[in-house]
């Protein structure tokens, strides 16, 4: 994996919006997802997810968002060898979104977050990383009111920091259940750190960000950050084999470390570390490796022991290197996506006559919350149409996470708290 060595100095930007709108809870906004090479899931009924067409062709980072009734609105995605502004933004009839083109990015993994913004159900916050080639974390803002709904970027490209960014950006509801933190990492290169940044996202826009030191250090620029259901936890990998559980408090932003499971390196460690995700009702952690063969791990989080309870769910060793993103999806389940790697041809962007079952299918954890073998992990078993995956899901935050009732941050009226209890089927109704 490429790290670079370059440092710029810190700038901030902090942006307000003037108008006013009434908080709509959301429901189903990661109801659509799309990704991979014009590939999609629609979740809108959990029990019977179906595969969908959309405009994307890319490897990795991708991100849509639905309105509260489950339909897509937008969707973005970046592309790897497309230079450093290599983001897309694509309407709902899949064409590129007035001014969508030219957007920081480029062609990483966990590089795009798609926040709503608090005060006007009709805008929307697009942050991006610079993690090579460029530096920074971004943001790009899109009006769903423009273009006959179809909408518009409207600001775009605004840098408000310029130091390399480890790539691994996400999002959670605050527990007011309106405003949004937003966490991403610098990137460590010859001094690895501990250090996590957030923003928070409010009606007057976007804060100063907030640096904690928290947990072991990392040595990558490759890594991934997963929240748990509630929002109260957050899952930290790194390319070079850090695993730990941090405790998040919604109302603050505080970090705070719970487990940690196992220490990062200098030199990366064979298999690396891909993806994390968290089982709906917490008690299970799954982890994503990859080299020479492809691995999916489980970690019972009940036991004193997080370490030795790792359990290998699956391995196989053909192809090479095509271990990708886990998701947990609104049906409940954690989908899985591989790459093909040819021996004979660059796997990205796929050859024209390169379809097979690998990157034409998802696995999917059927059971998540189950122990071992009987979480029921399915290898190629969701059929994506006719479409085809590498290695990326959507990074989409848990849109339709509500007030954390009785906090202390619980002080707004009329919004709706967290409908949905832990548990296997919980997700969505």
């Amino acid at each position: 994996m490429l790290i670079t060595f370059d440092f710029l100095k810190n700038q901030k930007r902090l942006p307000t919006f003037e108008t006013a709108s009434f908080f709509c809870f959301s429901q189903n906004k990661n109801s659509v997802w799309c990704f991979g090479d014009s590939a999609g899931i629609d979740f809108n009924i959990p029990s019977n997810p179906v595969p969908i067409a959309t405009g994307l062709r890319t490897r990795g980072s991708c991100v849509s968002i639905a309105d509260v009734s489950g339909n897509l609105l937008f969707y973005a995605n970046t592309r790897a060898a497309s230079g450093t502004y290599s983001t897309l933004v694509y309407d709902s009839q899949n064409s590129l979104m007035s001014n969508g083109d030219a957007i920081a990015g480029e062609g990483w993994y966990n590089e795009l977050i798609i926040v709503p913004n608090p005060i006007n159900d009709s805008t929307y916050y697009l942050f991006s990383l610079g993690v090579t080639s460029f530096y920074g974390i971004y943001y790009s803002i899109i009006d769903m009111k423009l273009n006959n709904g179809l909408g518009d970027v409207t600001v775009k490209n605004v840098q408000l920091q310029s130091f390399p960014m480890v790539d691994c950006l996400n999002a959670v509801k605050h527990g007011n259940g309106r405003d949004w933190w937003v966490i991403f990492r610098r990137d460590p290169q010859f001094n690895p750190s501990n250090e996590f940044l957030t923003y928070l996202i409010t009606p007057s826009g976007i804060s100063n960000y907030t640096q904690q030191n928290v947990g072991g250090p990392i040595y990558s620029n490759n890594a991934d950050i997963a929240f748990s259901h509630s929002g109260n936890k957050v899952a930290v990998t790194s390319y070079n084999g850090l695993i730990e559980i941090l405790n998040f408090d919604k109302c603050t932003g505080q970090l705070t470390l719970q487990h940690h499971i196992q220490t990062g390196v200098l030199v990366s460690p064979s298999p690396a570390l891909w993806s994390v995700a968290f089982s709906p009702d917490e008690s299970k952690l799954y982890i994503t490796a990859s080299d020479t063969s492809t691995l999916l791990y489980q970690y019972d989080l009940n036991v004193a022991n997080i370490a030795t309870s790792k359990d290998t769910i699956w391995a196989i060793n053909y192809p090479k290197y095509a271990g990708g993103g886990l998701k947990l999806a609104p049906d409940g389940k954690i989908y899985f996506s591989r790459a093909y790697k040819s021996l004979t041809a660059n796997s990205y962007p796929y050859a024209d006559t390169m379809y097979n079952y690998i990157n034409m299918n998802l696995g999917v954890i059927n059971e998540p919350n189950s122990l071992g073998a009987t979480c029921n992990f399915q290898p190629f078993s969701f059929y994506l149409g006719g479409k085809r995956t590498y290695l990326g899901l959507p990074n989409n935050p848990k849109y339709d996470l509500g007030a954390l009732a009785g906090s202390v941050c619980d002080t707004l009226t009329n919004l709706t708290p967290d409908p949905s209890p832990l548990g296997e089927g919980s997700i969505k109704v």
